[in-house]
């Protein structure tokens, strides 16, 4: 006879004893039941109920100033775009029921890689159906087994997790710091296949990466580049190319990842790259190779907004005063904020704790005031943030009337 022993504590089984695979996901349970039991509304489930343009929506019954979209350059509404979607659904169809290596490619995935092509001044155009899938199909197939990925700490979701399907070593370095990055490149083993990811914008707190200082460094240590410009598409740089063209250093990146789900205002991502072997990717690439892609309206409307943002250049210096305003009407009421002075059009507003940022969050929206609410383990250090994206379609009037709100629902909250 076998001797009893004492079991461990044991993840919750259901009746016939299988492992219940939610357990994982207790605490987090537990966190947003917490929220909803006072009664609050649920930060992670806003429902817009109608959208008047691209800075006001009816939620909850009444008209909101939207400050957490990503709309950026303010073109969902545009006209031109609106129309060429139409246009688009009517001529093709709702949808294209195939990838691109098969039936999927129309005419409008060509036109939209070509308006890439032109607006990035470079060769070769890929688009995939997501931002993320972009991130996921380029950094996954282009760096495998063998090859090593140096990348900033606070690198975006979608950066990790095509690190971890290509299965490169990952070598990561703390965010933003050049001495930190050169010193992981150099213990790498020689003769190994090099990857340095960075990202012009970094979404949480909206500050910028120093581009120029650190791709320098990559290529003296013989590393290819890759720049995530989801967040500056459309806006920073002289033609709205990103932070690598505000540096002066574009022609130095390999690959440049990019979202139209921010300034282009629909859904989908590409990479652009002037690499002579690239169109390979189209081949070899999985999450290309097994997507069905974007529907004819979506690339159609793509590519009118990106064709519109070449000669953007109003838009976005009315956008960069909007940034300036907003930050420095926040800063002057005793907000801490993610940066010191702006840098992108997100500024990020830290609160003391969840429970605070959740009651402020709330406090915005009783305003009638929407921003996104952001929380560990999304956030860089554990932070809660309330984070704002400016939109170009925002006028002086609202930016000020952004101020008020804050203020009331700082003071209401204790948070000033």
């Amino acid at each position: 006879m076998t001797e009893a022993v004492s079991q461990p504590d044991r993840p919750q089984q259901f009746e016939g004893g299988e492992r219940d695979l939610f357990s994982k996901f207790d605490e987090l349970i537990q966190m947003r039941e917490g929220l909803l039991a006072s009664g609050m509304e649920d930060p992670f489930g806003l429902v817009m109920e109608r959208v008047l343009s691209p800075t006001v929506a009816v939620c909850n019954g009444r008209e909101t100033i939207l400050l957490g979209t990503y709309n950026y350059m303010g073109m969902t509404f545009d006209p031109e775009v609106i129309d060429a979607g139409r246009t688009a659904l009517t001529d093709f169809g709702s949808g294209t029921t195939g990838s691109r290596v098969l039936n999927g490619t129309y005419q409008g995935h060509k036109e939209v890689e070509q308006a890439l092509c032109e607006f990035y001044g470079m060769d070769h155009a890929m688009v995939f159906s997501t931002g993320y899938q972009a991130n996921l199909g380029i950094i996954s197939t282009i760096a495998g087994k063998g090859d090593y990925i140096v990348l900033d700490i606070d690198s975006h979701a979608s950066i990790w997790d095509g690190c971890k399907m290509g299965d490169a070593e990952v070598v990561p370095f703390r965010h933003n710091d050049i001495e930190a990055m050169e010193k992981r490149l150099r213990r790498i083993p020689e003769g190994a296949g090099k990857l340095v990811i960075l990202e012009g914008v970094y979404s949480m707190l909206g500050d910028v990466a120093p581009l120029k200082e650190m791709i320098a460094v990559a290529r003296a240590n013989g590393a290819m580049i890759l720049v995530d410009e989801a967040h500056s598409m459309g806006f920073i740089g002289p033609n709205g190319r990103g932070v690598a063209e505000e540096q002066g250093v574009l022609d130095d990146v390999d690959f440049v990842i990019g979202t139209f789900s921010k300034s282009v205002g629909t859904v989908g991502g590409f990479c652009v790259s002037n690499h002579p072997k690239f169109e390979i990717m189209r081949l070899v690439c999985r999450p290309y190779v097994f997507t069905a892609s974007l529907p004819p309206s979506v690339v159609a409307t793509a590519a009118t907004s990106i064709r519109k943002l070449m000669e953007a250049g109003d838009k976005r210096e009315h956008l960069w005063s909007n940034s300036r305003k907003l930050h420095k009407g926040l800063k002057d009421l005793g907000f801490r904020l993610g940066t010191d002075e702006p840098q992108s059009a997100i500024i990020s507003v830290i609160m003391p704790d969840l429970e605070k940022g959740a009651a402020m969050w709330e406090a915005l929206l009783h305003e009638g005031l929407y921003v996104n609410l952001a929380r560990p383990p999304a956030t860089p250090a554990n932070m809660t943030l309330l984070r704002c994206s400016l939109c170009a379609e925002h006028s002086e009037e609202q930016v000020d009337t952004i101020v008020g709100m804050f203020e009331r629902a700082g003071r209401a909250t204790g948070i000033i």
